[in-house]
């Protein structure tokens, strides 16, 4: 059973390895939700992200024998990092399997603390059977990422944490792949003060556990297809499920759209780097019915490779209208672009890229076509442009935009 005693112990065992990640108020998503709204941001931590907790506390409960026959464990990254790094602080051998579609900067880390990386399936459940097979065939003892009780309650010291630093909370938002952080925040938390409310996150496209709570039972499933890696789970914990169907109040599900345009708005008003399943809990604030609550959105890590980083910036950027791309037919004569030019420019839009296509029509002379990426202020700002192009004689049309690092 997770128990208070159980936590306060966890408490202090992860002190050896973690920072205490203090409470951030935000403004701005306080504004944009009606709630007083604060941050756990444990996307700065040492390994980027909160599994380092429940690794650690895991691996100190183990007999020595256990850790000297070596370690694995299953991991999308951050799991990884975390068993790896403990591993090293207590000495012993560590293994992880990862997918294959795990970000480059998770799996340079992980191998930066000492341990083997094995790259091995499509999602995490592919890589998760993989080390199960590995560890019966080597002896390893295998550490799971979240269907463990152990593991629970060393990702739990986050609400301690919380408590202490806003013992009057409302609302605690917390993301859910597996189950084991959803399961130590909520077991602790409703410990803590029963009137809590503890509200977990899913990407739409991976809401197993919501699945699971609907069907009262575990479920698989079919696949998942989601940018929030972290969370990618197919299957929800067996061991921890009972603890998530008792504590937790309420599941809320967010589109991969949203987590983009999030990842913008935390760049831009907190400067912080937070990962897309660490974003989950910042994208349900808008979906949140309540008013001038106390409101935690835990940010559960931050470890994002750069490309990643550029595409969900190129299309967070997009999807706020600050970039966008304009078709315009025009005769092929000398001038024309020297027009559209100048329109623009009077309506204060700036061109970033242009495609001239003099092959759009069998007539070049009457029609070519003229693409126009460009950066606007916004959705209004960019239908002020179109509607200026139009206004002076462009056939002009929004249309899907190139890549911009092509």
């Amino acid at each position: 059973m997770l128990t208070l005693e159980k936590f306060e112990e966890a408490s202090e065992v992860v002190k050896k390895v973690i920072l205490r990640t203090k409470l951030v108020y935000s403004e701005h998503f306080s504004s944009v939700s009606g709630n007083k709204v604060y941050l756990k941001p444990e996307n700065m931590q040492y390994t980027g992200a909160y599994k380092v907790r429940g690794a650690f506390y895991k691996i100190s409960t183990l007999k020595e024998e256990e850790r000297k026959r070596g370690l694995i464990a299953a991991s999308a990254g951050n799991h990884a990092q975390g068993v790896a790094y403990a591993a090293k602080v207590f000495g012993a051998k560590a293994v992880i399997v990862m997918p294959t579609t795990t970000p480059l900067i998770k799996v340079n880390r992980t191998k930066a603390y000492g341990a083997e990386v094995i790259l091995y399936g499509d999602v995490y459940d592919d890589a998760c059977s993989y080390a199960l097979k590995l560890a019966e065939e080597n002896g390893y003892t295998f550490i799971h990422p979240f269907d463990d009780e152990a593991v629970a309650t060393g990702q739990g010291t986050i609400a301690m944490e919380i408590f202490k630093d806003l013992p009057t909370v409302d609302i605690i938002l917390v993301p859910i792949g597996g189950g084991g952080l959803a399961t130590g925040v909520s077991a602790l938390a409703k410990l803590l003060n029963p009137n809590i409310k503890i509200i977990g996150v899913e990407p739409a496209g991976a809401n197993c556990m919501q699945e699971s709570i609907k069907a009262g039972k575990v479920v698989s499933l079919s696949h998942v297809n989601t940018i929030a890696d972290g969370t990618a789970v197919k299957t929800p914990g067996s061991a921890v499920f009972p603890y998530i169907q008792a504590n937790i109040d309420e599941i809320i599900t967010v589109e991969d759209e949203e987590l983009i345009v999030s990842f913008l708005d935390m760049m831009e008003n907190h400067k912080m780097v937070v990962e897309n399943a660490g974003l989950l809990t910042v994208a349900a604030l808008k979906h949140l019915k309540c008013r001038n609550k106390k409101v935690v959105s835990i940010l559960s890590g931050g470890n994002m490779d750069v490309i990643t980083i550029a595409s969900v910036v190129q299309n967070g950027l997009i999807e706020r209208g600050r970039v966008f791309t304009v078709s315009v037919l025009l005769p092929d004569r000398p001038g024309e672009l020297v027009k559209v030019a100048n329109v623009i420019a009077e309506e204060k839009g700036n061109i970033i890229r242009l495609d001239h296509n003099q092959f759009v029509s069998i007539n070049r002379n009457a029609q070519v076509e003229l693409t126009i990426t460009m950066e606007a202020f916004g959705h209004s700002h960019k239908e002020q442009i179109v509607n200026a192009l139009k206004k002076n004689g462009f056939d002009a049309k929004v249309v899907m935009p190139k890549g911009m690092y092509q």
